[in-house]
């Protein structure tokens, strides 16, 4: 008796549980500006994150939890305001890849005791499977779409050649870490000094704006046609 195939799901519980703690965290720091003294909050945030063993801390945290497939990227937000753009890129690259190389290993090593039931980013590693050269393993770690944990645990599972998989890891979070810190660290510049927004920090965050639509909308060309394929192979 064969069981019928679940179709991807974007609106999986793990998902909304990712998005539900995104928009949290992103409602209490506006609350907590615009209630409180925004360069006083910027001037304690600094004081706690910004020093090197806390630092240090939250690199190694943002390595440990993307290994686990829990949200390390969040790590974003207590690393970027309080470091320029050219550090804090560094930092974020050593937590990410690092954690991208431990979730390939744990990954690599659930995969050899496999369970038959589908997965939820089974979408993701069908087109990895399918397209895993270097040019495309960069795309989906540059577009926000794509969540870190997935690509790294279908990579894993996959078997993709680790030196492919590192050095896609590298460039595409470089760009996009590079995005992010940029936009960030400008804005709350502009928070602290109580300047409005210039253009050099709109830029990055026009920029932002277009690859997370860029990413949504290749996610969901991914997923359709996975979830043709699955018809057809019905």
């Amino acid at each position: 008796m064969t069981h019928p195939r679940p179709r991807p799901n974007g609106f999986s519980r793990a998902n909304i549980g990712r998005g539900l703690l995104v928009l949290l965290i992103a409602l209490g720091i506006g609350i907590a500006l615009w209630i409180g003294d925004p360069v006083r909050l910027l001037a304690w945030g600094d004081a706690v994150a910004g020093g090197p063993w806390a630092t240090a801390g939250l690199v190694l945290l943002m390595a440990l939890m993307l290994t686990f497939a829990l949200p390390g990227t969040l790590i974003l937000w207590l690393i970027a305001p309080f470091h320029p753009p050219l550090l804090a890129i560094g930092l974020l690259l050593a937590g990410s890849v690092s954690g991208a190389w431990g979730a390939y290993r744990v990954s690599a090593r659930l995969a050899r005791h496999p369970d038959h039931e589908r997965r939820e980013d089974a979408w993701l590693a069908d087109f990895l499977h399918r397209h895993s050269g270097l040019a495309t393993q960069i795309a989906l770690r540059v577009l926000p779409g794509f969540p870190h944990s997935m690509v790294n645990y279908a990579g894993g599972a996959l078997g993709l050649p680790l030196g492919r998989f590192l050095l896609a890891a590298v460039l595409g979070l470089a760009v996009k870490w590079g995005v992010y810190a940029t936009a960030i660290h400008g804005t709350t510049d502009a928070l602290a000094s109580g300047e409005a927004l210039q253009p050099q920090t709109l830029l990055p965050l026009f920029a932002l704006a277009v690859l997370l639509l860029l990413g949504a909308a290749l996610r969901h060309r991914i997923q359709r046609r996975h979830s043709r394929r699955l018809e057809t192979d019905e």
